[in-house]
């Protein structure tokens, strides 16, 4: 299975959003009308600044509403205490593999749930990453010297490595990120991050299911998710190319959200107008007009067939480069059906941090989605044999 090849999850949000910078419209506010359907309930909406943790943010964000889904109080959890944790192991797997692994901030939205399984997590207040003197994420520098450290490690000229690295490892995190508490005390008691896993988020690292759509892989089946932010080689379940908006509109409807893996790179996705849609002609086939007038009210979709999705995740027009947590559903003034997004850049967009996003762009541009099993209908749940 071949999904994409271009590791864009890893880049650094300014990086991403630069390029989304010429697909705006001034009016698109004034010429969309959306009527909320549903909302299911989540947290305010966060900035992952200069780094590439979207797939934190997004999760961890999903993770907060499945307190609340669950009658819990949601704690404002710390996205970096997992990005941390995903450094370390990964750094592990890349000397293993001799430097022949994807390295960056990216990481995919198991990588939440695989890390507090193993880990824990502990609220933002306790862990906020920011240690270097900044007063927001602002990986650069950082990752710089994480990747000059390891690739150091990998062609050590002494040949055989000492266990001193990761230890050389961990003190670089500690100097920018900060050094990770054994215990804290959270409103009066005392925790340890797994603790306070266990005993204040309370979710079931099992209960959690990661699907995708290929055409080249059995069905309701687990495949290896093959991209590069996949380091740790997890394998999702491959469902068909119309369980992909049935799964997350029954979700949605029962009272879940979903953590969202896609491509954002399209002209058609629009960050500053908060849509994102697939018009008939590809941007470089518009007239400058048409480009022009691109986000000034609905336009009618080209049609996504499962062959059509296959073909872009297969030729790298749909790459894997940013993960957002859906919430909601609501319609256009003509009709037209969007899954209401809740991205992590902030709140400086027309929709203050929010994006509508059609289905028909959630067919075509989905890399990944992630959601609890019991969010799934039926059908699916018994054909992946889910306890």
């Amino acid at each position: 299975m071949l999904l994409a090849c271009v590791p864009l999850m890893a880049h650094a949000q300014d990086d991403l959003v630069k390029k989304l910078e010429s697909n705006k419209s001034d009016s698109a506010k004034k010429k969309y009308v959306f009527k909320d359907i549903l909302n299911v309930e989540r947290t305010s909406v966060k900035n992952q600044a200069s780094s590439g943790t979207c797939w934190s943010y997004s999760t961890t964000s999903f993770l907060e509403s499945e307190m609340i889904r669950m009658g819990k109080k949601p704690v404002d959890l710390a996205e970096i205490f997992t990005a941390r944790c995903v450094y370390m192991d990964k750094a592990d797997a890349y000397v293993k593999l001799h430097g022949g692994l994807s390295w960056g901030d990216g990481g995919e939205c198991h990588d939440v749930i695989n890390m507090y399984a193993k880990y824990g997590i502990v609220p933002q207040s306790v862990y906020t990453g920011l240690h270097y003197g900044t007063t927001k994420n602002k990986f650069g520098e950082m990752q710089a010297m994480l990747k000059g450290m390891l690739d150091a490690v990998v062609s050590n000229p002494n040949k055989k490595l000492t266990p001193k690295w990761k230890e050389a490892f961990q003190k670089v995190l500690d100097t920018y990120l900060g050094e990770v508490p054994e215990t804290f005390t959270w409103e009066g008691k005392q925790y340890t991050p797994k603790t306070f896993a266990n005993e204040v988020v309370g979710i079931n690292p099992k209960d959690y299911v990661e699907i995708t759509s290929v055409t080249d892989k059995p069905y309701y089946k687990k495949t290896l998710f093959l991209l590069p932010d996949n380091w740790s080689f997890d394998k999702v379940y491959n469902v068909k190319f119309n369980d992909i908006t049935r799964s997350i509109d029954y979700a949605l409807h029962h009272g879940y959200t979903v953590a969202w893996a896609a491509d954002v790179s399209e002209k058609y996705f629009s960050w500053k107008n908060g849509v994102a849609f697939v018009p008939e002609k590809e941007w470089e086939d518009m007239e400058e007009s048409e480009q022009k007038d691109l986000f000034n009210g609905p336009k009618p979709e080209r049609k996504i067939t499962a062959e059509i999705r296959q073909e872009g995740l297969d030729d790298y027009t749909t790459t894997d480069d940013h993960g957002m947590h859906i919430v909601g559903l609501a319609k256009d003034q003509e009709g037209n059906e969007y899954y209401i997004v809740k991205n992590s850049w902030g709140e400086k967009n027309d929709y203050k941090g929010y994006i509508y996003v059609s289905k028909n762009y959630v067919r075509y541009k989905t890399t990944a989605f992630l959601l609890h099993k019991d969010a799934l209908p039926q059908d699916i749940q018994e054909k992946m044999h889910l306890d």
